[in-house]
């Protein structure tokens, strides 16, 4: 789920990304010299290395000792997380809201690092359904906790504004772990909190 490789600095990937734009400006018929593209090439990069700065992170780094040990057995869920990414289908953006809940044993996760792990994987070419795994697999891995369940629900531009072009319709993704797959009533509370307004 981690790149096997670090990429090149970030500022270093600028000059070959700018002239992979100013190229496919040139290839769509534009004029990448006209006033309002000028500077396009280097901004679009710019950009693109930001919408897919998750692969700069790493778990370690976005956790930052903030797990602490606390008695403490009962769900903990944060929702609506925003959340927003790049298909890797089509380099078109997809986003919605992310919850998250898990059952700790003994170890509980500071509340913000959850949005922060949403970050590190979103913030990546990807598809909704293994972004919702890769969540719920960094958690676990966080606090191993009893269980973990992780519920996604986005709108994809590759469905909106191509393809098929339905504005209204939403993906729904899951992961359940451990008492939450488990345990009927475990997973019912959680999708009952998710749910709640």
């Amino acid at each position: 789920m981690e790149l096997d490789h670090r990429p090149p600095t970030r500022e270093s990937l600028l000059p070959d990304m700018s002239r992979s734009y100013r190229l496919l400006l040139s290839s769509l018929g534009e004029d990448p010299d006209r006033q309002g593209l000028l500077k396009t090439p280097e901004r679009a990069a710019k950009a693109m290395l930001f919408f897919t700065k998750g692969y700069d992170q790493s778990l370690e780094e976005v956790l930052n000792d903030a797990v602490f040990d606390e008695d403490h057995d009962e769900m903990v869920v944060v929702k609506d997380i925003e959340m927003f990414s790049m298909c890797e289908h089509h380099l078109v953006p997809f986003y919605g809201k992310v919850s998250i809940g898990y059952l700790p044993k003994k170890k509980i996760l500071g509340l913000s690092k959850l949005a922060r792990i949403v970050e590190i994987f979103s913030r990546r070419l990807q598809v909704q359904e293994r972004l919702t795994k890769q969540i719920a697999i960094a958690v676990t891995k966080a606090v191993d906790p009893a269980g973990v369940a992780v519920v996604v629900e986005g709108v994809h531009m590759c469905m909106v504004m191509r393809g098929v072009q339905k504005i209204n319709s939403k993906t729904v993704t899951s992961t359940m772990l451990g008492v939450f797959r488990d345990d009927p009533k475990t997973r019912e509370e959680f999708l009952n909190l998710v749910h709640s307004k």
